[in-house]
């Protein structure tokens, strides 16, 4: 928080209006955009969304009011705003009385601080080196993109019973983006460096440039000369990274216990097998074996203490993920699943760090166990919707025939129902990797982590027979 932030927060504990059961928050987002097209620079663009806002609870009801600028004035008036609010609400008679978990956290953020200060020239001189090194990668290559997005977060939350939360997370991503005419049309590779800092702090040393550079122009290649893969249903290895959107959207959107009351297939399968015992799927709060993971969350924006939600264990569906309100009508933990992304947006329920936990298996056995089928390695977007019925593009992948990697594969979609082909799996690997760039698309953006293992599994894939 800037000066005026945390002397603003430093004022708030004297408001006589900070007492029962509300919340008020202190809130900045801001974004940097640079993208290069053939080496022209083709946008250069930040952004800073900052503000406060306030949010009384009374009966099952929520007043809420916002402001887009961070004053004492403002922190009374959205104060004051939010309790008028929920009176009205109250006056209606639609309130049901019943008793919320206390949101009752107290958190102390790390200040985000960065290693070194690239100037705007130097960052952008930094993408034109980086985009000469993709031209002299081959003449193969008819057009590149090279893209840098950097995103800070930074809130603090105070309840009226007690809690008092900080929260400051930035993350930064280079995306190179690689074209050329192949046999059976226009092929694509991209590929992204980066995770959680500056992008100072995220840049790639030489050597991890060059090594990546040279991935993605064999994978240009090989897709230059590759394949349909065949419709229909198939035996397949899926890459870690497709496990973790998998995890994400096809299963932990219909976990979201806000989704279950509108109706979520999840909602029929609490305490019941979902998937082969050899899944067991974990909404990992901040930590996984000791390590922080991509998106570290230690209370939410109701200030309660975030842990993790475990969904599945060895094949069981057991929990849901819940605010304090739903954790009431499920009987279940409330642990720290409500996020907003704007100072004007309600918490919702939202994934921090979903993953499927890693098995016993190599990947090497898993494709030496597939007669034939294919590694799916990457993807583009996907949607999944209530009923776990998921579509993801696959961009980079291979055949397996006897057990061995074939012909690289041109784009393609994998389709299902998450639940179904849970229950295909037959292997899981016992390495397991993180994606730290995803957004989560659910009424309002989140930056969210997502994971796993390889996995042996079917499902339905499209192509050309």
């Amino acid at each position: 928080m800037s000066n005026y932030g945390r002397q603003l927060s430093e004022e708030f504990s004297k408001f006589p209006e900070i007492s029962g059961d509300l919340e008020f928050r202190l809130h900045r987002n801001r974004q940097k955009n640079i993208q290069l097209v053939n080496g022209q620079l083709m946008s250069n663009q930040k952004s800073e969304s900052s503000g406060l806002s306030s949010r009384a609870i009374d009966q099952g009801l929520y007043g809420f009011a916002a402001q887009p600028e961070w004053s004492f004035a403002n922190a009374e008036k959205v104060l004051k705003q939010a309790q008028e609010n929920l009176n009205i609400l109250k006056s209606t008679g639609q309130g049901t009385p019943f008793r919320l978990p206390p949101s009752s956290a107290v958190v102390q953020a790390t200040p985000l601080t960065k290693s070194k200060e690239f100037t705007e020239t130097e960052l952008i001189e930094k993408l034109k080196s980086f985009d000469q090194k993709i031209l002299a990668l081959g003449p193969e290559i008819k057009s590149r993109r090279v893209m840098v997005r950097e995103q800070s977060f930074e809130k603090e939350v105070w309840t009226g019973l007690g809690g008092h939360g900080q929260f400051n997370y930035v993350r930064a991503h280079i995306y190179f983006v690689l074209t050329a005419e192949g046999k059976n049309g226009p092929v694509e590779v991209m590929k992204i460096f980066g995770g959680r800092g500056f992008v100072e702090d995220i840049f790639p040393t030489e050597e991890k440039m060059e090594s990546t550079l040279q991935e993605a122009y064999k994978n240009l290649k090989e897709k230059m000369e590759g394949v349909y893969s065949k419709p229909g249903k198939h035996t397949v290895i899926l890459d870690p990274k497709m496990a973790g959107i998998l995890a994400h959207e096809a299963i932990g959107h219909t976990t979201e216990a806000d989704l279950v009351k509108g109706g979520s297939v999840a909602g029929r399968y609490l305490g019941k097998e979902v998937a082969s015992p050899l899944v067991s799927l974990v909404d990992f709060a901040h930590s996984y074996e000791g390590k922080e993971c991509p998106v570290p969350v230690y209370f939410d924006d109701e200030c309660m203490e975030a842990s993790d939600t475990v969904i599945i264990k060895d094949g069981m569906l057991l929990n849901f993920m819940n605010s304090r309100e739903t954790a009431v009508e499920f009987d279940q933990p409330a642990t720290g699943h409500a996020r907003a992304w704007a100072y004007n947006d309600e918490p919702l329920i939202r994934m921090r760090n979903t993953a499927i936990l890693p098995g016993e298996s190599t990947l090497e056995e898993m494709i030496a166990s597939v007669d034939e089928g294919y590694y799916l390695m990457d993807h583009s977007n996907g949607q999944a919707d209530s009923t776990s019925e998921f579509m993801f593009g696959v961009t980079m992948g291979y055949e397996i025939k006897n057990g061995k990697l074939g012909k690289a594969l041109l784009d393609t979609t994998i389709s299902g129902v998450a639940f179904d082909m849970l229950k295909t799996v037959s292997m899981v690997s016992k390495d397991m990797s993180w994606v730290d760039s995803g957004t989560c698309g659910k009424k309002q953006p989140m930056y969210v982590g997502m994971g796993g293992p390889a996995m042996k599994c079917q499902v339905t894939l499209g192509g050309r027979s």
